[in-house]
């Protein structure tokens, strides 16, 4: 079965701030919904960093008929080379089977070439089948990623129990939840340390945990999300755990309501890390539970992550925390190369 092809008369090109209202108009109608505040988060996100951001609008003589967001994945989830993460796209109902998703899409691989971008990462529901035929059609293929999440509701006060945390025996070991006992001394697990929002003044603590955990200097990276939590706090959490007024471990998740098929506002956890000198004494999981609170009162539903299915260490601690496998997939398809 052939392509479709798209008409001569249909111009693919970067979106601009005019093209806000139309681009909301085609989403709404390929979601069922509007997410007007959603396309204007993504929006301004491109012009605020032009670099992490393909947008791309395809018109024709009566105007926008299709577009397709990215974002560039720089550092999240541990990533030691980027990607483009293919965020939002829609067609006008008209226009459909005519081909231009395809050129929205060959236009976003040219784009990402020329930013020496090597693939294209998204995810979607598994029940989600018009989307899973499109990527099937695009040769995307299942990525080696597990996506885990955890309802926000329950986790925001439940307590750990003290001789988990400050017994000399367990004081190297991280908390665990596994038991079910309880005593008349249980706290909260961001209790165990000071646990609070980022400030600038963080970053470079923030770049060295990150470098002793990852082995890499991602400053670049960090410096990007910093911005980005100092402009928009209401988007994203981004935490740091102190001990004695040192930091020693941090996470940053950005909270959303977006993507393909989403219904419900939902928060990523982009990056976690603890300093190995203060690993397996529970700051993991203060943080983890300090964001949970955060989420609860911002009536974030889920918070979400990506983690390579051979990190069985990270995943026992998400396990741990409540996490499990999520119903979204992920999806990854190389960059073809220039012909």
């Amino acid at each position: 079965m052939s392509t479709p092809v798209v008409a001569s008369a249909v111009t693919i090109r970067k979106l601009t701030p005019a093209d806000f209202d139309a681009v909301v108009a085609i989403d709404a109608a390929t979601e069922g919904r509007t997410r007007r505040e959603y396309v204007e988060r993504r929006l301004d996100a491109a012009r605020r960093e032009p670099t992490l951001h393909a947008q791309f609008g395809a018109e024709d003589g009566s105007g926008l008929i299709g577009c397709m967001l990215g974002r560039v994945l720089a550092g999240e989830f541990g990533r030691d080379r980027p990607a483009l993460r293919l965020e939002m796209m829609g067609v006008r109902a008209d226009r459909r089977g005519t081909g231009v998703g395809r050129a929205l899409f060959d236009a976003m691989q040219a784009w990402a070439r020329r930013h020496d971008i090597a693939e294209v990462r998204t995810s979607a529901r598994w029940r989600q089948t018009p989307i899973l035929a499109w990527f099937d059609a695009l040769d995307f293929e299942l990525a080696h990623d597990l996506i885990v999440d955890c309802a926000v509701a329950g986790h925001a006060e439940e307590p750990v129990s003290e001789r988990d945390v400050a017994s000399p025996d367990n004081a190297m070991r991280e908390i665990s939840y596994g038991g079910t006992e309880a005593n008349d001394h249980e706290r909260l697990a961001r209790d165990l340390g000071n646990v609070r929002s980022m400030t600038a003044a963080d970053l470079d603590a923030v770049v060295r945990i990150d470098r002793t955990v990852s082995g890499r200097d991602r400053r670049g990276y960090i410096s990007a999300r910093f911005g980005e939590a100092m402009d928009n706090a209401s988007v994203r959490v981004s935490l740091v755990a102190c001990s004695d007024g040192i930091p020693a471990g941090y996470l940053m998740a950005r909270a959303d309501l977006g993507d393909f098929g989403r219904t419900a506002p939902v928060a990523v956890i982009d990056t976690l890390g603890v300093s190995p000198d203060y690993a397996r004494r529970g700051y993991g999981r203060a943080l983890l539970s300090q964001l949970f609170a955060n989420l609860d009162a911002l009536r974030v539903e889920r918070v979400e992550t990506i983690v390579p299915q051979m990190d069985l260490e990270l995943l026992g601690f998400l396990y741990a925390a409540g996490f499990a496998p999520a119903e979204r997939l992920s999806f990854v398809r190389p960059i073809a190369k220039a012909a």
